[in-house]
């Protein structure tokens, strides 16, 4: 008999994204093939602590607590490699050596470069980009700074900080001035359009300015692109492909959390796009030219505005997006060929091969 792949879902974590990331969790255990892998939960709670979840082991429903009162097992990552890779700090049950994690984390301490560094460190293989990439995939900021460098088209912005130095931050006329009405406010650091604002008018500016500086200490101000919102899936390493576009249209302002997690009477979802053979192939090749220009390897979605004219202006990339049962991702490479269980095993293929990839490199003269 085959020994199974242990793999580890790693979930939850220190993120206004803490539920979406529990809900993208559950799918991913419901649907990962249980005859090739061994399947380790672990949580992460709001305050950072790392558990294991056993209950779903045993066939208890998935319902991880964000802050449990009495956690029975509490985990610490050990660096170096070797077969103790976590070590159970309470529990008498031993944490079996993992051959893979899923970090299934979204935003800060999680997406953002920090639970990629210390997978590495502790020599554990993982799904995903690398530090690299999850850093400036996360950051809109150097995302948009990087991504113009590589002429790769996106809105024009501002930078604004919560503490800004010598330099005062850019005033609500100067920014209407340089970007004109509506913008967005957005905090530089964070996904699922959380702390995010439409703004049409002074007012409106300072409110969504103070709403954003909530979640993080640096935020962008974006010129508003008229265009359709379409979403391109990218999968692999040093030869990626893109699914088939999708489109959100929306029935309100913009793409909002609620309308991605909470109501999704809020937009509609068309898979796939109903795009020209033209549009398909350039929003693809967008795409993927957005995905290497940001170093990313295993997974991201790509958004993009598609113009009246049909030219792509880049959105964003996310980097470890969602999975719940009405996300993206997943969707775009179903219509495009690949279950949801297959897509889950070429990730974690994937990121087994880039591990092995790096560990054959030297590491002395």
């Amino acid at each position: 008999m085959t020994k199974k792949i242990h793999a580890g879902i790693l979930f939850g974590g220190k993120s206004a994204e803490h539920e979406v990331s529990v809900r993208s969790a559950r799918n991913i255990y419901q649907a990962v093939d249980k005859n090739k892998y061994q399947v380790t939960m672990i949580g992460i709670s709001k305050s950072g602590r790392w558990t294991l979840d056993r209950k779903i082991e045993a066939g208890v429903p998935f319902d991880f607590v964000a802050e449990p009162e009495q956690p029975e097992e509490i985990l610490a990552l050990v660096t170096g490699g070797g077969e103790n890779q976590l070590i159970n700090l309470k529990g008498e049950k031993p944490v079996p050596q993992l051959d893979i994690v899923f970090p299934i984390l979204h935003g800060p301490f999680g997406e953002d470069g920090t639970v990629q560094g210390a997978l590495k460190l502790a020599g554990i293989p993982f799904v995903g980009p690398d530090v690299l990439g999850s850093a400036v995939g996360m950051d809109k900021d150097v995302m948009k700074r990087l991504l113009r460098d590589a002429n790769l088209p996106n809105a024009n912005f501002l930078v604004l900080y919560k503490y800004p130095g010598e330099e005062e931050n850019p005033g609500y006329h100067e920014i209407v001035a340089k970007l004109g009405l509506p913008v967005f406010v957005k905090p530089a650091n964070l996904g699922s359009s959380v702390g995010i604002s439409k703004v049409e008018n002074e007012g409106e500016f300072e409110a969504a300015i103070e709403e954003a500086f909530l979640y993080d200490h640096k935020l962008i101000v974006e010129s508003a692109i008229i265009g359709r919102e379409i979403e391109c899936a990218v999968l692999g390493n040093e030869c990626p492909r893109a699914s088939i576009p999708g489109e959100v249209i929306n029935t309100k302002d913009f793409y909002s959390y609620d309308a991605k997690y909470v109501n999704d009477q809020d937009s509609i979802i068309k898979i796939p796009a109903e795009l020209s053979p033209e549009a398909v192939a350039k929003v693809q090749k967008a795409a993927i030219q957005t995905y290497q220009a940001l170093c990313c390897q295993g997974l991201a979605r790509v958004d993009v505005f598609l113009t009246p004219e049909e030219e792509v202006i880049i959105n964003e990339i996310n980097t470890l997006p969602g999975f719940t049962s009405i996300s993206m991702y997943p969707k775009l490479w179903e219509i495009s060929g690949i279950s949801y269980t297959d897509l889950i095993d070429r990730l974690l293929t994937l990121g087994m091969e880039k591990f092995q990839q790096d560990a054959a490199l030297k590491t002395s003269k």
